[in-house]
């Protein structure tokens, strides 16, 4: 069972590769949220790659090589950030790297990715498809798969973004998370309630691909019969074992979000406080700005913004 040991070993392993972000105290702010209470920013838009994912892949690299020896390549399927992190594991040790991508990722994304040296391969609509194949080549190659939210190494590299938060601001009462398949919002949840049981979790979701959220009120992971939302790095049709028990038992709620206040959230976190973010790292924004999470009077609300926006021209 995954525990804080597992996820401060990740940390020390990691360090070397990855960069500690800031967590920004969100003032003064002059529109859109108003009370008596204070708003922390964890920005891994400023990440390498720019999300968190580089953390989980880089863990998960690191450690097949302490326990295996030789790894031969990587393979993975991802909605973009995922295979982001996996592609930079692969450029930082010289191992080749094939992302395989639903047909619906952003080219820009795919761009990004070859730059850092990986393959990339367009197969299915969604995410799961292009599991599959990935899977398939993993297995036909030997090469090492990298799971992007249901492997315990990757979820610990994930859940090093809450030992951070923890130091950075000891006094935090609640921290959103959002949630695609749930390795982000899983590792956090382990690191943070295991330095302070009283921090309140709450899970954020698209209204259009609402995983976790059905997944708690039929108590066992269910697999969506169709996604409905443009945000695909939030988009997996079902999470998986590991990710459902650990939310389960950790987090309090699951908020849901549309396409449309992810997008206004965007917009408010540019002009406001100059943070260019993709909409899967505005999802927790939305749910303060829309009133869907409340803070109470003096509370310390901790937000991550998981992503960099990645479509800007230049």
């Amino acid at each position: 069972m995954l525990n804080l040991s597992d996820i401060q070993a990740a940390h020390t392993r990691i360090a070397p590769y990855v960069r500690r972000t800031p967590l920004l105290a969100a003032r003064p702010l002059k529109s859109g949220l108003s009370g008596d209470w204070s708003l922390f920013l964890k920005l891994e838009n400023l990440q390498i790659t720019g999300s968190f994912k580089a953390r989980g892949a880089i863990n998960k690299l690191l450690t097949l090589e302490e326990t295996t020896g030789e790894v031969p390549g990587l393979v993975t399927a991802s909605g973009g950030n995922h295979g982001l992190g996996v592609a930079y594991a692969g450029w930082m040790r010289s191992k080749p790297a094939t992302i395989f991508l639903p047909e619906s990722t952003p080219p820009i994304k795919a761009q990004k990715i070859a730059t850092w040296g990986a393959e990339v391969i367009y197969q299915g609509q969604v995410w799961d498809e292009a599991n599959l194949a990935a899977l398939e080549l993993a297995e036909r190659r030997g090469l090492a798969y990298f799971h992007p939210f249901a492997d315990p190494v990757v979820i610990a590299g994930q859940g090093t973004i809450g030992l951070e938060i923890m130091e950075d601001a000891p006094g935090l009462d609640s921290l959103l998370v959002a949630i695609g398949g749930g390795g982000l919002m899983a590792g956090v949840a382990l690191a943070v309630k295991a330095i302070n049981p009283a921090v309140r979790l709450i899970g954020i979701e698209p209204t259009g691909a609402p995983t976790l959220y059905e997944s708690l009120k039929a108590g066992k992971p269910v697999e969506l019969d169709a996604i409905r939302t443009g945000v695909g790095t939030l988009a997996p049709r079902m999470s998986s074992q590991v990710n459902f028990d650990i939310i389960r038992q950790h987090v309090s709620e699951i908020v849901l979000v549309s396409d449309e206040e992810m997008a206004a959230a965007q917009q408010w976190l540019w002009v406001e406080l100059g943070i260019a973010s993709e909409l899967a790292g505005t999802a927790a924004i939305a749910a303060l700005l829309t009133g869907k999470v409340r803070p109470g009077p003096g509370e310390r609300v901790g937000v991550v913004i998981c992503a960099a926006n990645a479509d800007i021209r230049f």
